[in-house]
């Protein structure tokens, strides 16, 4: 086998803080739109309640991200000059101000969504989970408020509740639902935080006037109009100091006892959100979760067809569960709510594989091991002084009682040696496809099981062989 080494440059990613073998990640950190990751302390697996609300999460494993809103009209482009930089952020980066911005709200008119076809996407996809923008950073709520008339119910000709639609199309489906929503920055209000070409300074602004006029109650309205919650993502925890974070924490706590909060509130939520498209390098006992793109925005953006390839989601969702964490991508559906054909492509073919692969997948654990991982360079640094890691992307690990499972993305050009190991190795063989009953040969060398891999492997972009062993966990 010859090894696939990916340098992992700091500088080129959102937020990225190395994490050197064996320490815990170390949050927050800020990312470059602002983000900031707060992390659990060590202890808080010893927490029952919370446990409990992350039980359905450790074994989802992957969730469909989306991004819609109005921001999804210009896609890019603001009066003929393209604007650079994330499709929902054309507001903020061009500026556009809010007399504007608004008008955009009498075009949204999305004739072509339709729920039950992207609860659908998201099963075929295998994806377990859906979180949806319910009011991003432009402020308009893709529901129907009763806070704000800013809102697709009343502001638009669609006059429709999509969250409502889609939380009753995940009922039909059994599918969980959650909801991002922007709790700090509103660049549509005089007080929210952001908006600084037509408000002003946001230190000079009476922000809790907007907190508590808006933010607050519109998420009690998500929280009690749209059936069981699955988790509430704030983000960009801008000015949200002091007791002004835990405000929310009670009202989620209060109104949806089972509903998690992620980790970019401003105080510590029930699990770790990385930085944008950011994977650590190394295992992490914590709940975390990577949100990702498709291509190189969240938001719809017309020029942007740099899509994944379905191998290259694969890898990533199969290297982040070995790392103990949970994969979050997002799609941006255009304005006349239809996600990208070729997007669903990418989707469908990456769930495909995982119909016949995905025991290694839900409900798995991390890797025993690590070394395969790759490893942290111990000279070479980034623009910003952090060590450098090199990832190895050959294979994976991940677990389950009593069973390894070995995703191959580089196929094996000599026998395959398990790492050192107590437990008696009893079998191995493919899981999934026409090869799935066919047993891999087994030898002992030197105290090592062998594995004799015949070639070629059954599918090239990603092979998965289990190994099962006595007992409950492997021992080194």
């Amino acid at each position: 086998m010859r090894p696939r080494l990916l340098l992992f440059v700091a500088s080129m990613c959102f937020a990225l803080t190395v994490v050197r073998a064996g320490s815990p990640m170390r949050e927050p950190r800020w990312g470059a739109v602002g983000h900031a990751q707060q992390a659990a302390p060590a202890a808080a697996r010893s927490d029952p309640a919370k446990e409990a609300r992350l039980a359905w999460f450790r074994d989802a494993k992957y969730g469909l991200f989306i991004h819609w809103g109005l921001y999804s009209i210009p896609a890019g482009e603001w009066k003929g000059r393209r604007s650079l930089g994330l499709g929902e952020w054309i507001m903020f980066r061009t500026p556009v101000a809010v007399k504007e911005y608004e008008p955009l709200a009498k075009q949204f008119n999305p004739v072509k969504f339709n729920a039950d076809e992207w609860v659908k996407l998201a099963k075929d996809a295998g994806m377990r989970y859906i979180v949806i923008t319910s009011k991003h950073h432009d402020g308009f709520a893709m529901f129907h408020s009763k806070v704000s008339p800013y809102n697709i119910a009343d502001a638009t000709p669609f006059k429709r509740d999509v969250l409502k639609e889609l939380a009753d199309a995940c009922a039909r489906q059994n599918m969980r639902l959650g909801f991002y929503y922007s709790q700090s920055q509103d660049w549509h209000e005089p007080n929210g935080a952001g908006n600084t070409w037509d408000f002003g300074p946001d230190e000079k602004k009476d922000y809790d006037q907007y907190l508590r006029g808006k933010a607050e109650p519109q998420v009690k309205e998500l929280l009690t109009s749209y059936g069981p919650v699955a988790l509430i993502w704030f983000a960009t925890p801008r000015r949200m100091n002091g007791e002004r974070a835990q405000r929310f924490v009670n009202i989620v706590r209060e109104m949806g006892p089972q509903t998690l909060i992620d980790g970019r509130l401003g105080t510590e939520g029930d699990y770790v959100s990385t930085g944008d498209n950011v994977i650590p390098p190394q295992v992490n006992g914590q709940a975390w979760e990577t949100p990702a793109t498709i291509n190189h925005t969240w938001g719809y953006r017309k020029d942007d067809t740099d899509w994944k390839s379905p191998g290259q989601i694969i890898f990533k969702l199969v290297d982040i569960v070995s790392k103990g964490g949970n994969y979050l991508l997002n799609v941006g559906p255009m304005s006349d709510g239809v996600i990208p054909p070729a997007s669903q492509d990418v989707l469908r073919t990456a769930g495909r594989w995982l119909q016949m692969n995905g025991d290694a997948i839900y409900g798995a654990g991390p890797t025993p091991f690590g070394d395969e991982l790759g490893e942290i360079s111990k000279t070479l640094k980034d623009v910003r002084g952090e060590p450098l890691g090199f990832v190895q992307a050959d294979f994976r690990y991940t677990t389950k009682p009593g069973k390894l499972y070995i995703t191959f993305f580089t196929e094996p050009r000599v026998a395959f040696a398990l790492p050192a190991m107590k437990n008696t190795v009893t079998r191995a063989y493919y899981l999934g496809g026409d090869r799935g009953a066919v047993p891999i040969k087994l030898r002992t060398e030197a105290g090592r099981t062998i594995l004799d891999i015949e070639r070629p492997l059954p599918d090239p972009m990603a092979s998965v062989v289990v190994v099962e062993f006595q007992g409950e966990r492997i021992q080194r």
